[in-house]
């Protein structure tokens, strides 16, 4: 098992458990216990887990929005699947706006070398469209702002004003949550605000969301689902839930 996978696996653990010893983790994983410490040492330092004794203890409390260490180790097939698919809908020398969070960082590694003007909300997108050392790369715009530590994300008035003074071709979104009823939600107050000031700056909305948030809730509501033009998700959602999507005109695409 490779040293992603390992990472992955410990992070789901984490998340069913308050806490897992170095000798579970080496049996779930076959790697020796020196590098099962070094995984640990590695994910304490992303935010990930807290080390303890003879193993690792969860940070993220039942209910809670998880960290974005802990979230970039989940669903990552998923978010691979779904980058490539919002990586299609979208042509050459658009201006996007590109949302935060694990999901939009593997959608801007997928657009880094598109030829594209680009705002990323976070420094881990401006980091993953940066990322391509030769070829085309895509050009970008930084938002301004504050900076919120982990998430490393772009937040506040300055921020929601130098978004709304431009305009976008296309609009990525990756909710925290999203249902029929409620609309897009945000599990942040001022991470709801960004959303909202990205999606209403594009002439199209394009959300990307992995299966494990339809039907979840979260607190801040972003936009009602009337404001989407494309959802792409990586499982079917319920012939009941197509049905009202397609009458009210957005198109899914199923990565």
């Amino acid at each position: 098992m490779g040293t992603p996978d390992r990472h992955r696996l410990i992070g789901e653990l984490l998340r069913k458990r308050e806490e897992v010893s170095v000798d579970e983790l080496v049996a779930a994983t076959g790697a020796s216990g020196a590098t099962i410490r070094r995984d640990l040492e590695i994910l304490a330092a992303n935010g990930v887990l807290k080390r303890v004794h003879g193993g690792a203890r969860s940070l993220v409390a039942r209910g809670d929005n998880p960290g974005y260490g802990q979230r970039e180790l989940e669903d990552h097939e998923a978010k691979l699947k779904i980058a490539a698919a919002v990586d299609a809908l979208l042509k050459d020398r658009e201006h996007v706006w590109l949302d935060s969070g694990s999901t939009a960082t593997e959608i801007a590694r997928r657009l880094s070398q598109r030829e594209l003007t680009v705002m990323p909300m976070s420094l881990h997108g401006v980091e993953a469209l940066t990322h391509a050392k030769e070829g085309r790369r895509p050009q970008l715009i930084l938002p301004g702002g504050s900076l919120i530590p982990g998430e490393q994300s772009f937040r506040g008035p300055m921020t929601e004003a130098n978004i709304r003074s431009l305009r976008f071709d296309t609009a990525v979104v990756t909710p925290c949550a999203l249902n029929l009823k409620d609309g897009l939600l945000a599990h942040d107050l001022d991470d709801a605000a960004v959303k909202r000031a990205g999606l209403e700056s594009a002439s199209r909305v394009i959300v990307a969301s992995s299966g494990s948030k339809w039907n979840a809730s979260a607190v801040a509501l972003v936009a009602a689902i009337e404001a989407v033009d494309v959802i792409v998700t990586d499982l079917k959602p319920s012939s009941e839930d197509l049905a009202r999507l397609d009458k009210l005109s957005v198109e899914v695409v199923i990565a």
